[in-house]
């Protein structure tokens, strides 16, 4: 992962493809290989075979498919894209990439991994390579985390899914979806177990690895999704009142002698792990340009590709190019634009007070920066309305880090990314009270929240489901993967035709998508039983 042990061994692929043969005469063993036999002969391999699933986790973002991240943020109440999304009927069926990209990454590397890890750690005739009951529950703890942190997303997008909890060593064509109800109290006995064997924290040399609070934060949300609000906002108070985290209130890290402030300071390269001084960071994604296993698929950190806006395309006022690449100006290609009520309405009634809509963390202002143009230095304005939406428009500073091997035209960094921090713990903790019909207290962590961010206070009376979703904008946008938050609410139509900057996006979408469709390829290849298809994909 990154500067230090914490290591990717990236062969380690190959033992996913070794299957236990039932004939013994068939059985072959393979001394000097990275075999199952062999990786899983010490709690070493074991380690490395984790590093493995922290590798997939972060591929939603660094993977062999940029839109697997896209998607969870284009064509939402937040953002529209400059392809994805625009049309919904078109875009995703169950015959196009956009059904198939999550599924496939899910079922053939979050899960496969993860139940490879817990079967093998299982295994009585391994069981004096532990040390003790503590240190085998810990390695199949954060398995478990990643199993459920995998099914919790196929059940959020694609509703009921086939459970899977075991490795198959022979096709299997007959899976059954289990309601989505089973699919989450299935996630919540995998992370009620992680959550009880998982560490406290973990040394900086292996900064990223799972600990108990992002299981808790990930049970909050869960609890939520089933209904139980006691046990969720047991489960966000677990890591609310550990004394291990805190919203950072005050300047600090690389950044803190320079104008900005403390909300900037969370993002800034350097500053998002827990060993920086970063006390609200939870579960970070680690990214590293020159370690093996550093960089993803793709290579590096995408935010910047996604979320910026094409700006080297910029004309200046006489048609002559305005722009050029440089450290402040990021290759983005404009695929996910915020929408109007994300970059204004947002900000209406605090737009000078609240720090997240600061020049330090919204980018408003450009210059023209092109030498050999007759407006260098001046601000740079649009002159084709459909420049707006892809090619010039308020850029998120929290995606920004330093370019990719130094190159400015990569369209990517090696800076860490915030999977979970504690201020979202806070409005799930909101949500949970909300819907238990406690509005003091929801009001009570919305206004934690808003504190830090020198926001006006709301009042119980205030506070409804808009306003939470409200409040995590501003708060979580480019970090939460918004559809799976609409989506797990029941609400993704709805704020889409309300907010959606596109005509053509808010009139595609109808009550169907409120679901993901099953990919056709995996009811096709499940010829042995029926995978049915989700209400309105035909």
């Amino acid at each position: 992962m990154k500067r230090h042990r914490f290591k990717s061994l990236l062969a380690f692929g190959l033992v996913m493809s070794v299957v236990a043969c039932s004939d013994d005469y068939l059985k072959e063993v393979p001394v000097g290989s990275l075999s199952a036999d062999n990786v899983f002969s010490s709690v070493t391999g074991f380690e490395g075979a984790l590093v493995s699933l922290h590798e997939h986790s972060r591929d939603e973002l660094a993977g062999d498919d940029l839109y697997r991240y896209f998607d969870m943020n284009t064509g939402t109440d937040i953002a529209t894209g400059a392809q994805q999304f625009e049309d919904y009927e078109t875009y995703l069926t169950q015959f196009t990439p956009a059904s198939e990209r999550t599924w496939d990454w899910v079922y053939s590397s979050l899960l496969r991994t993860s139940n490879f890890i817990i079967a093998n750690a299982e295994r009585a005739d391994l069981a004096h390579i532990w040390a003790n009951e503590e240190q085998k529950n810990a390695i199949i703890a954060e398995a478990k985390f990643f199993r459920a942190y995998g099914h919790n997303i196929l059940a959020t997008l694609y509703g009921g899914v086939p459970i899977i909890s075991e490795v198959y060593s022979a096709p299997k064509t007959d899976f059954i979806r289990s309601s989505r109800q089973q699919v989450y109290e299935f996630v919540a006995d995998d992370l009620e177990f992680a959550s009880a064997w998982l560490p406290l924290t973990v040394s900086a040399a292996n900064e990223g690895r799972i600990v108990k609070a992002a299981a808790d934060h990930l049970l909050a949300e869960v609890y939520i999704s089933l209904g139980r609000y006691d046990d969720a906002v047991q489960a966000a108070s677990n890591v609310i009142n550990s004394g291990l985290y805190r919203l950072m209130s005050e300047r600090f890290g690389v950044n803190k002698d320079k104008p900005g402030d403390v909300f900037a300071d969370l993002f800034a390269e350097g500053n998002l792990n827990r060993s920086s001084g970063n006390l609200e960071s939870i579960y970070v994604w680690q990214y590293e340009e020159r370690t093996p296993g550093g960089q993803g698929t793709r290579g590096g950190n995408q935010l910047v590709r996604g979320w910026l806006p094409f700006i080297q395309q910029l004309r200046d006022p006489s048609g002559s190019s305005g722009m050029v690449l440089a450290d402040t100006v990021h290759r983005g290609v404009g695929a996910i634009r915020p929408s109007t009520y994300f970059l204004y309405d947002l900000w209406r009634d605090n737009w000078d007070n609240d720090i997240r809509n600061s020049q330090y963390n919204i980018r408003r202002t450009y210059y023209y920066n092109n030498p050999a143009s007759s407006y260098f230095g001046q601000v740079a304005n649009f002159y084709v309305p459909s420049d707006t939406m892809q090619v010039i428009y308020p850029g998120l500073i929290k995606v920004e880090g330093k370019p990719f091997f130094g190159d400015v035209g990569s369209g990517r960094t090696a800076k860490d990314f915030i999977v979970y921090r504690l201020a979202e713990t806070y409005l799930l903790r909101a949500e949970a009270y909300l819907r238990k019909g406690d509005l003091d207290n929801a009001a009570l962590d919305i206004n934690t929240v808003r504190m830090r961010a020198n926001a006006k206070p709301i009042n119980a009376s205030d506070v409804d489901i808009d306003y939470i979703l409200d409040e995590r904008a501003r708060e979580l946008i480019a970090e939460e993967p918004r559809r799976r938050t609409l989506m797990r609410m029941g609400m993704l139509v709805e704020r889409v035709k309300k907010y959606n900057m596109k005509e053509k996006t808010r009139n595609s979408i109808t009550e169907k998508h409120n679901l993901y469709p099953i990919p056709q390829k995996a009811i096709d290849a499940n010829f042995s039983a029926t995978l049915e298809q989700n209400p309105g994909y035909n």
